[in-house]
């Protein structure tokens, strides 16, 4: 379990990295959140944020999909793993659920 935890602190940071300095397409403000991988190393889930309306959140997707291949053939190669799990981008909501929350609770007083 340790070992899975290390593999994704390693995998965020390279991820970041990639999509700063290799990725052509134009991501935007764009931060990877968190990274998870499921015990048996099948799927690699990275969620990520991006500073924008709905338009972006949109092309940001569809600019994650078409880089996939590329993003994780980097992994495989800056990141020492056996065997290079499913890669599947989700966009984490949290920031704008936080955002609403914060936007109730100053309409509270």
């Amino acid at each position: 379990m340790a070992n899975v935890k290390h593999l994704e602190t390693d995998v965020q940071r390279v991820l970041s990295d990639i999509i700063q300095n290799d990725i052509k397409d134009n991501l935007g403000f764009i931060t990877i959140t968190d990274v998870k991988i499921t015990n048996e190393l099948s799927y690699m889930y990275a969620y990520y944020t991006i500073y924008g309306n709905e338009n972006v959140i949109e092309n940001t997707k569809k600019a994650l999909e078409r880089a996939n291949g590329y993003i994780k053939n980097q992994i495989a190669k800056r990141v020492n793993m056996r065997k290079v799990p499913e890669l599947v981008f989700k966009y984490d909501k949290s920031y704008e659920t936080g955002k609403r929350v914060d936007e109730i609770i100053r309409n509270i007083k």
